[in-house]
């Protein structure tokens, strides 16, 4: 038998592991879970790993390659990584195109929204258990180092789940050098999107200068180490939301939320309240930011008779008769 080169067995180790049966699911037609595939060397490893572990668990798998419009050529592209999907057994295969003009948010966010929303659109029309990602422990660090340098706390430094919904990164313990080698072993030509290199893009600056001087720096172990420490908070990150959420309850009032219950709460707890139920008062939770909480928390602890504050999406807070509550303007 055929040795198999270490970073496919790597690849397709890690697959596995996201596809082994779940012992609460339900017995019967096999599930099906969707690669999305760009093209790229991460997405084709994973998804050439898929189509070989796959069958050998009883799963079905497919592949879904989305085209955003933003290249010339972007059509073929994404037609040409639809035929490989078909050649190598993936099934179903789909092309998904979205339009990313006119969308808010800087190009970068415009286009992950549209195509996480298109993802989970055709998961949801294929009956989808789970779509595969290909983010790798390099775009785990990057994610770090993208968190620090913009504030982002610790629910950024928690970096990029596991498993979110229906979206599942395999990956995230392998290196992004394992993915290249994998498709060059397994003779697969990987397409290079320009965008990952083009430094008018903040995560392909990090990529291409950051990362580098850091590993130069204080060596090649820093990447695993960024990707650890999102585990690590992440972790601290689940435990803490859970507190959060029973704490919320606690805090509720007839009219909103009560400030001596409030007051009460450690600031890590309290911040997550007051964040938590912004939202359910319709705040976007894109736009809602720490200096809002901030803002809420001041009603709270640093109380002296001032008025109420503003959250985005035209909502208004004060506080009233020791309560916090939303208020007419």
């Amino acid at each position: 038998m055929a040795r198999i080169p270490p970073p496919v067995a790597t690849v397709r180790s890690a697959v596995r592991r996201a596809l082994l049966p779940d012992p609460g699911g339900a017995a019967g037609a096999p599930r099906l879970v969707l690669v999305a595939c760009s093209g790229g060397a991460d997405s084709l490893a994973l998804a050439a790993a898929t189509a070989f572990i796959a069958p050998r668990l009883g799963v079905r798998a497919g592949l879904v390659t989305v085209d955003h419009g933003l290249q010339d050529g972007s059509a073929g592209r994404a037609a040409a990584v639809a035929r490989w999907g078909r050649s190598v057994g993936l099934d179903p295969v789909e092309v998904a195109t979205v339009e990313v003009a006119g969308r808010p948010g800087g190009p970068e966010a415009a286009a992950r929204d549209a195509r996480y929303e298109v993802l989970s659109s055709v998961a949801g029309r294929t009956g989808a258990s789970a779509v595969l990602l290909g983010h790798t422990r390099d775009d785990q660090a990057e994610t770090v180092l993208l968190a620090l340098v913009r504030g982002a706390g610790p629910r950024g430094l928690s970096g990029m789940p596991y498993r979110r919904g229906v979206f599942v990164r395999p990956m995230l313990d392998v290196g992004r050098a394992d993915t290249r080698k994998a498709c060059a072993a397994l003779g697969l030509a990987a397409w290079e999107d320009p965008h990952n290199t083009d430094p008018a893009y903040t995560r392909s600056r990090v990529r291409a200068d950051a990362l580098p001087a850091l590993i130069a720096a204080v060596g090649p172990g820093v990447v695993a180490n960024l990707a650890r420490t999102a585990g690590l908070v992440a972790a601290d990150v689940a435990y803490l939301d859970g507190v959060a959420g029973a704490a919320l309850l606690a805090c509720r009032s007839a009219a909103g939320l009560s400030v001596p219950a409030l007051s009460e709460l450690p600031p890590a707890i309290r911040s997550r309240v007051l964040h938590a139920w912004a939202g359910e008062l319709g705040a976007p939770g894109a736009a809602l930011s720490h200096r809002h909480v901030v803002a809420l928390d001041a009603l709270v602890t640093g109380w002296h008779g001032q008025g109420p504050t503003a959250l985005p999406g035209g909502i208004v807070v004060g506080r009233r008769a020791g309560d916090l509550a939303r208020v007419d303007v």
